[in-house]
């Protein structure tokens, strides 16, 4: 019986469409930094392909060999044929999870953080000050983070406002809630500020993403449906997420994983395009990096760069960043080819000199900040609300004299 929440056939039929051009490899970060067939979409195609048909079997070097693609998705757009790379990647990654002893201690932590959020989030804060350190100082993490003495999400909360033009609701996603609360609050004001009643669901599980990406397909599954059932019954005009990852997966993963996805769900920068209008320039400049689940997945790169415009910078347009080498879990595992693929990234971001580097993403804020310390990094948010919620403007609207600039 097969317990996989794939068919084999189907999944062979998919991956026997590589004619093996290798267009793909021309964008992929980790062949980039190995030169190295097996570390390509095309090579990890082949390999897949052979562990499906029996030729080859699990393995130690086949695991590292699927386990390090970044999942950035960047080959999957440049397919003649249409193969969705990243998914494949992750339907391999499910048959070999089991025979996958490396990051089984990871499989662990992931499990029970996702089945007990809140708890985890106690447990690491209190033993923060003993646990982080050495991790760092040891390569297991790339950067302590800086943990708030509070989640953003308390209860399920409405925040409401006094003349209500909309109602939105927000996905905080694991990151927001646990890593970057603030950025949430940033989030929630510049809505109420536009005059949207924001809903905060207290019983929002995790997307289900890092599941994914060790191959545990069936948990992630799991909190899917769980997170379909609270925000497909929800009377909102969209659902609003800071993080890409998170987005690419309620939208357009989740209809391979439980059959249906949240089709109103969006990155912030799409539902702002039409609802703020340009403020005074102020004489900064800055450089917008492409999150890649946010530009490949989704296909968004006008939007945000649109509002760095209106929100008044100067934006350099250099010949683009690159995957900064985050990845989620990757940087974990792959700890060097990670800060590899860092350096490339920051190098092209700060040879353009900038003022302030802007990014859709709280993973790469994190990466980046690591490497970019003489300058912001900072999440389009912090900016939109700076621009729009406490900078001072010269324009008004006929609602409002010397109030941001907002559009009616």
């Amino acid at each position: 019986m097969n317990t996989l929440p794939f068919k084999k056939t189907e999944f062979l039929e998919e991956i026997s469409k590589c004619v093996r051009c290798g267009g793909c490899k021309a964008y992929c970060p980790t062949y980039e930094e190995g030169l190295s067939e097996p570390l390509g979409a095309r090579g990890r195609l082949m390999l897949l392909k052979g562990l499906v048909e029996g030729s080859l079997q699990p393995s130690r070097l086949l695991n590292e060999r699927i386990f390090s693609c970044i999942l950035c998705g960047a080959c999957s757009g440049t397919c003649p044929l249409g193969i969705d790379v990243r998914e494949a990647v992750f339907r391999g990654r499910a048959l070999l999870s089991k025979t996958d002893g490396r990051r089984s201690y990871l499989r662990t932590l992931v499990r029970l953080a996702t089945r007990w959020p809140d708890l985890a989030f106690r447990s690491f804060r209190l033993g923060r000050h003993l646990v982080l350190p050495p991790l760092v100082r040891r390569g297991f993490l790339p950067v302590a983070p800086e943990l708030p003495d509070t989640p953003l999400k308390k209860a399920g909360q409405v925040f409401t406002v006094p003349q209500k033009k909309g109602r939105v609701a927000v996905f905080a996603g694991c990151s927001t809630n646990f890593l970057f609360p603030h950025l949430g609050e940033s989030l929630i004001n510049v809505l109420q500020h536009l005059g949207y009643e924001v809903i905060l669901p207290k019983s929002e599980v995790c997307c289900g993403a890092p599941l994914r990406s060790l191959g545990l397909e069936k948990e992630a599954a799991g909190l899917a449906r769980k997170n379909f059932r609270l925000f497909s019954r929800l009377n909102v005009e969209a659902v609003l997420s800071l993080c890409p990852t998170c987005v690419l997966t309620l939208k357009t993963e989740y209809p391979g994983m439980i059959g249906e996805g949240l089709n109103n769900v969006m990155d912030i920068s799409v539902f702002l395009r039409d609802k703020i209008a340009g403020v005074e320039r102020i004489d900064k400049t800055a450089f917008y990096h492409d999150p890649c689940h946010l530009l490949y997945g989704l296909g968004v790169g006008e939007e945000p760069r649109e509002t760095v415009k209106k929100a008044g910078l100067d934006l350099i347009e250099g010949e683009g960043s690159g995957c900064c080498g985050f990845g989620g879990l990757y940087c974990l595992s792959y700890r060097q080819p990670s800060l590899n693929i860092l350096n490339t990234c920051a190098g092209r971001i700060t040879s353009c000199s900038p003022d302030t580097v802007i990014t859709s993403c709280l993973g790469c804020i994190l990466q980046l900040s690591r490497i970019i310390t003489d300058r912001p990094v900072l999440h389009l948010i912090e900016l939109v609300e700076e621009a729009y919620c406490f900078r001072k403007s010269d324009h008004s609207t006929d609602d409002c004299e010397n109030e941001p600039a907002l559009i009616r």
